[in-house]
């Protein structure tokens, strides 16, 4: 009589469990990523959209307010002046370009009645760099953020601020008051410029004046490095025929292109149309 002895293959069976625990282990850290991936994505697009939109509200009130009581003093119920209050103009001195280029002057500004440069500014002091000093309120897409000199992202464009390019003229000035925002992320105040058609309204509201400038041109997409879409007298280096050829009063709006990119950059263009003093 024959007796069968069973054979039992350990190595065969230890091996599926290892196998079935790296690979559980391996979905683990899968989910992990993927959580962690959409936790971030979830910062960048909504946290620091709602933190920068409120801290850019908060600053508009307070300069509104800021403005409100200085007005107050200088309509003749105190402070010197006997109600003469500030004069019209931008908080700089003239403007000058990002690059050697036209003068930026033309021979009268809108609302200057006719003098030559438009009005005295001369002695209004620059803004700091980094201060919100102005605001930029465009109808059409919804727009009303605070502007401050400057376009860094951590003192200014991640605040959810507009900032102005340093070496460009002041609101009002002769030449280009250039301006630069995100387009996503941290408030994306220039989310929709794209949708702006000539004919649109910018306003840039500051403590002496309201200046309105009006929708002229668009360039689509242009190189990151595209210096002359800011020059006083705004025309595109690697775009040829995109711009202006004379000095004028003007307004640049910048900001990325693609969506959720760097690589390009798009720009509208627009000429100041009235200045109405405080």
């Amino acid at each position: 009589m024959r007796v069968r002895v069973p054979v039992v293959q350990q190595g065969r069976s230890s091996a599926r469990p290892r196998a079935v625990r790296l690979l559980w282990n391996g979905a683990e850290v899968a989910v992990t990523l993927g959580v962690v991936l959409l936790l971030l994505v979830a910062h960048q697009l909504w946290w620091t959209n709602r933190q920068a939109r409120a801290a850019a509200e908060r600053k508009v009130e307070a300069l509104e307010e800021e403005w409100g009581r200085e007005w107050g003093r200088s309509d003749g119920s105190g402070g010197e002046g006997g109600g003469a209050g500030p004069r019209p103009g931008g908080p700089g001195g003239p403007g000058r370009g990002v690059e050697a280029g036209g003068s930026g002057r033309s021979d009268s500004a809108p609302g200057s009645g006719g003098r030559a440069g438009g009005p005295a500014q001369s002695d209004q002091p620059r803004p700091r760099w980094d201060q919100a000093y102005a605001v930029l309120r465009i109808p059409r897409i919804g727009i009303r953020v605070p502007v401050a000199e400057g376009v860094s992202k951590g003192g200014v464009l991640n605040k959810g601020y507009v900032g102005h390019y340093p070496r460009t003229a002041q609101p009002g000035q002769g030449g280009n008051f250039a301006l630069a925002g995100h387009r996503n992320t941290h408030g994306e105040p220039f989310r929709y410029i794209n949708r702006l058609r000539n004919g649109d309204e910018v306003r840039v509201e500051t403590r002496e004046a309201v200046y309105t400038y009006v929708v002229d041109k668009a360039l689509a997409r242009t190189s990151a490095h595209d210096g002359g879409v800011i020059r006083d007298v705004p025309r595109s280096d690697v775009r040829k025929g995109y711009g202006y050829s004379r000095a004028g009063y003007y307004i640049t709006l910048t900001t990325c292109t693609p969506e959720y990119t760097s690589k390009y950059r798009l720009v509208v263009w627009g000429k100041l149309r009235a200045m109405r003093p405080r």
